[in-house]
């Protein structure tokens, strides 16, 4: 049980008597209606002194000393002098001095110390900012009484526990009940400006020992800490009206009771109950209800499976017939998907909240097992309802999100996103935070789990308050979240709640923690349900009848057999009601696209070249550039002069026609606004004024959207899912996140795997996020050379067995069917394209692409392999691997004539030289894609293999354009196959590329293969053995002879 670590019971005998203290305060309510504080004094004194401060005559000499406190000057020179010699710690009996009337001088009188008195003043200071600091450490903090939550049996040693600890102040008991005036870092005093040591103490321990453990004295911020002071010290801060205790109470009903029916109902089934931390009901509606009074009219929350169908239930109000037939073993398969299980599903639901009567919008966002993973997915979709709506201070719109404490202090995830929580493109203005601590990670002791003394140490990073409060108390967790919610709404920063509570059962239902918590759960298993204890409560106090105490109950267990009844009647799991993101108006009522054609992706060449005029000057006054960006700048305008453009100039008119029509395009990663490569320069530095810059692309037309570029953290897992959140949120947005080096996406392999790849079949969530992936091999190591294009390959829908109906629909069914988009583009019109496709397709699928990156000694002009994920049915996301050569290369240039109206993105290029006039005379036909088409051009030419060797492009890797590969393979019956590549044979395309072509032609001719040979590591860190793979695969694939001996 609890060690007893506060001093209130020790200090006891020290206490005046009651009929005193009574007695006293009676007479200062009476005489002292004015006075600023009241005293209540004992002194100790020999016995000699005893009659003198007996009787009437203490209560006389006690009015003359609170006189004498206001105003020295207010009492007779013989009292004066008493009270200051007592003060300075002289008995009664000697205190006394003849007064200066006597004929003496009082100077001449031996006087107080002031250097005493200034230490012992500076003393309780520092006591009192000890309590601030540590008083934490010896909270009442855990339910079950027997661990500390800061993992530490030790008490802080400047921590009054007992008497005898005063004197590591230089205090001792004589102290006690002197009066000490308070400093102005401190609101225990309330109205009184001074204080005994003994009262002093308590309130210091109710304010910081008790239910409610305050972390916040690490914050750099004066007027943050005084707020926080205010809120936990002031006397009488947590009372409660009777109504709000009513409420509190029902609401802890409706979470007690809808676990323990569900347990009743499916005690064999899964479900991560609440039991345990049923304060959590309650906690949250308390953050919701403190908001919307502030004027909050959207909330999103985050979080993982533990409590999730409760929260779902009681939080967010998604009706129970919906969540109990997730129970029924005989409920049909999704309507459309793969689906999820209960406890990952998210919600989206807009309603009263009665507490405030003004409308809010909940949203949980679905979630998988991944636990810490939602994190910034939410932060990001926080951000664009922000930004939609013109909420600039997050006044509108606002995240909560909960957190297990294992995960919270485990996941480095949680670090990167708080990291985020400052930062201009991607502060969200305040996230409350809100930590589940079972004290335990599902087998695994805390104290095994973590070195910081608390779970929620992680937040002190930037400088977010933690709040611990025990949740046998819902009092102390209500009045904890309505501080959360106020610190929030007042200084648009992080809070966190730390919710100390206990599992009841193990990780899940059907685990037995006794095998490894042996003595947690004896303690489990006697402890009494919070439910019960705060009605114990509310009805000793006469707060509640235990007949209405169980009339709620009777209410509460009536609503969900009646819901349990409806939910029979449901026969097909209709996962489309558990969508946490809609997109109103962007498909028909029963959500589907309201076409299935795409218009020409084109432009007017008018257009392009304003484009091409704003992205090669400077369009605000007396701003100067860096000399070297005066000629990019300078050859911007020649390649618009002569219908031209590269990488940087095609993705540059791709944003800006985009922007020009009225959707927002927001490109986020590292060092993008730049570019890695020194290509893109979409911010522009003024270089004699420190932070003045300017962004061209906002200054194409009056009426355009906004285009935000931003830098983002040095984090990968944490922005790409922020991106992932932001474009969630509407399908009218193009949102693009940058890899600075197409490998660095696998630090962010969790959010590509199991948010993008999968997030539309799992939860009908539609999304249309660009990944672009810089990517080639040019003989700078392994590192930053393969953004690994087979990892997306692999993950792609399609059956590479089955040549679909090649009918004149089947490019836009596949893009509708596909779970995303892979592109790798060798051209800047394509690349045009495809960003531009992206969001005039009637659906949004993600997309993928490999950019080109230049080779460092040239900074040639890379491609952009666009690997387009597509989300099932509605958004697509794109995947380009972007080519980091073809970003300078004098060859990758697109004419004008190529992005005007009527032309659309290219799945295939077919050869369009020599070889296309005389197919008979072909003997092979390269496949390839990306930016070894250049490399094989440039070979053929050598080798002068023009008329005999076609090469053809495959710019859509997935979804596989099987109608536009098999004209080609039909036109050069008699050519060989082969599929070129530059990656290593059991990496990049070949795999998936191979039984493709093979399906396409029924397997009549074989695929050979010319590439580099499998390899563990992605290249070669030596260049002259990269150059040797170089010319050895380039040899092979013109070598018209290479595979005569192969089958």
């Amino acid at each position: 049980m609890y060690r007893l670590r506060t001093c209130a019971v020790r200090l006891c005998p020290l206490t005046p008597p009651k009929h005193a203290r009574s007695a006293s305060r009676q007479r200062l309510a009476v005489g002292s209606a004015q006075r600023t504080f009241q005293l209540i004094r004992c002194y100790a004194a020999p016995v000699s002194t005893k009659p003198f401060l007996s009787g009437s005559s203490s209560s006389y000499v006690e009015e003359m000393y609170c006189a004498w406190l206001e105003n020295p000057k207010s009492v007779h020179e013989s009292w004066d002098s008493f009270f200051r010699h007592a003060n300075a710690g002289a008995t009664p009996g000697t205190a006394y001095q003849s007064p200066s009337a006597l004929g003496v001088s009082l100077s001449a009188l031996p006087q107080p110390s002031v250097e005493k008195l200034v230490e012992d003043h500076l003393a309780v200071q520092t006591l009192i900012r000890a309590y601030q600091i540590r008083g934490h450490h010896i909270a009442q903090l855990d339910p079950l009484g027997i661990m500390d939550a800061d993992l530490d049996s030790c008490v802080p040693t400047d921590i009054i526990t007992s008497s005898d600890k005063l004197g590591f102040y230089g205090l001792t008991e004589s102290h006690l009940d002197k009066v000490f005036r308070l400093p102005k870092t401190t609101f225990i005093g309330g109205s009184k400006a001074a204080l005994p040591l003994r009262e002093i103490i308590r309130r210091l321990e109710m304010a910081y020992c008790q239910h409610i453990g305050v972390e916040f004295m690490f914050i750099n911020n004066l007027d943050q800490c005084q707020w926080i002071r205010q809120k936990f010290e002031k006397p009488g801060v947590m009372q409660f009206t009777l109504e709000e205790k009513r409420t509190l109470l029902a609401r802890m009903v409706r979470a007690t009771r809808f676990e323990e029916f569900l347990h009743r109902k499916w005690s064999s089934e899964k479900r991560f109950g609440l039991e345990g931390c049923e304060s959590l009901i309650p906690a949250l509606k308390t953050i919701i209800d403190k908001s919307s009074e502030n004027g909050v009219d959207s909330v999103i929350l985050g979080m993982s499976h533990r409590g999730r169908l409760n929260v779902l239930a009681n939080v967010i109000r998604k009706e129970l017939e919906q969540i109990f037939c997730q129970f029924d073993p005989k409920l049909e398969a999704a309507d459309e998907g793969s689906g999820d299980v209960k406890y990952h599903l998210g919600m989206y639901h807009r309603r009263i909240n009665r507490v405030t009567d003004r409308n809010i919008t909940l949203s949980l966002v679905a979630n998988p097992s991944h636990l810490e993973a939602v994190d910034p997915v939410v932060q990001g979709k926080t951000k664009a309802e922000q930004f939609y709506c013109g909420d600039t201070q997050g006044n509108r719109v606002m995240s909560v999100l909960l957190h297990g404490d294992a995960a919270f202090a485990g996941q480095g995830i949680v670090y990167e996103t708080f990291h985020l929580s400052d930062l201009p493109s991607y502060t969200t203005h305040g996230t409350v935070h809100v930590v589940v601590n079972n004290q335990i990670g599902f087998t695994t002791d805390p104290r095994v789990a973590r070195s910081s003394p608390y779970p929620t140490d992680v937040a002190r990073v930037v400088n977010a308050p933690i709040f611990h409060v025990n949740t046998d108390n819902p009092e102390a967790v209500v009045y904890v979240c309505n501080v959360a919610a106020e610190w929030r709404a007042t200084f648009h920063k992080d809070v966190v709640v730390d919710l100390v509570c206990y599992r009841k059962n193990g990780h899940n239902e059907m685990d037995e923690p006794m095998f490894t918590q042996p003595l947690m759960y004896k303690q489990i298993k006697q402890q009494k349900a919070v439910l019960q204890k705060y009605a114990e409560k509310l009805m000793a106090e006469g707060a509640v009848s235990r007949q209405e105490y169980e009339e709620e109950i009777a209410k509460y267990d009536k609503i969900c057999e009646e819901a349990y009844a409806r939910s029979k009647d449901e026969k097909i799991l209709q996962i489309k009601h558990w969508l946490d993101s809609p997109w109103p108006g962007f498909f028909t009522l029963d959500g589907q696209p309201k076409s299935m054609s795409c218009q020409s992706t084109g432009v007017e060449e008018e257009e392009l070249a304003h484009i091409g005029g704003v992205a090669s000057s400077v369009p605000v006054k007396d701003f100067t550039i860096h000399g070297g960006l005066t000629r990019v700048l300078r050859g911007r305008r020649a390649l618009v002069a002569r219908r031209a453009a590269d990488w940087a100039l095609g993705e540059y008119m791709a944003f800006g026609s985009l922007l020009k029509q009225g959707v927002h395009v927001r490109l986020s990663g590292q060092d993008v606004e730049r570019g890695t490569f020194s290509h893109r320069h979409h911010v522009l530095h003024d270089q004699n004024v420190d932070k003045r810059t300017c962004i061209p692309m906002n200054h194409i037309a009056p009426d355009q959207a906004p285009y935000t570029v931003c830098n983002s953290s040095l984090s990968e897992y944490g922005v790409l899912g922020f991106e992932l959140g932001f474009a969630m949120a509407s399908p009218d947005a193009l949102v693009l996140w940058e890899a600075q080096f197409g490998d660095f996406h696998n630090t962010a392999q969790c959010i590509i795997d199991q948010f993008i790849c999968a997030g539309q079949t799992k939860w009908v969530r539609q999304n249309g996020i660009v990944l672009l992936l810089p990517h080639g091999l040019e003989g700078m190591g392994p590192e930053h050379s393969s953004a690994r294009p087979e990892r997306f390959l692999q993950m792609c829908n399609d059956d590479p067995d089955v040549c679909p109906t090649l009918t004149g629909d089947l490019a836009m069914q596949q893009l509708y069917d596909c779970n995303w988009i892979v592109v790798n583009c060798s051209s800047p019109a394509n690349y045009f394209h495809v960003l531009r496709r992206q969001i005039l397709l009637p659906f949004r699928k993600p997309v993928g692409t490999t950019k080109p990156k230049p080779s460092f000694p040239q900074l040639l002009f890379s491609t952009h392999l666009v690997s387009q994920i597509i989300n099932h049915k509605p958004p697509h996301l794109l995947i380009i691997f972007t080519s980091k050569s073809l970003l300078r290369h004098p060859e990758a240039m697109s004419s004008f004539d190529d992005m005007l109206p009527g032309t659309y993105f290219r799945r295939l290029i077919p050869e369009e030289g020599t070889a296309s006039h005389n197919p008979a005379g072909v003997k092979r036909i390269v496949f390839c894609t990306g930016k070894v088409y250049y490399d094989l051009a440039k070979e053929r030419k050598t080798k002068g293999l023009e008329e005999t060797v076609a090469i053809t492009r495959i710019e859509q890797l997935s979804p596989f354009p099987f109608d536009l590969v098999k004209p080609e393979l039909d036109k050069y019956q008699q050519a060989d196959l082969v599929w070129s590549q530059e990656e290593h044979k059991n990496q990049g395309y070949y795999d998936y590329v191979r039984p493709r072509i093979c399906s396409t032609i029924d397997h009549t001719r074989p695929v050979r293969y010319a590439g580099r040979e499998p390899a563990a590591a992605p290249a070669t860190g030596n260049k002259k053995a990269h150059l040797v793979e170089l010319k050895r695969f380039l040899d092979t694939a013109f070598n018209l002879d290479a595979f005569q001996d192969q089958p």
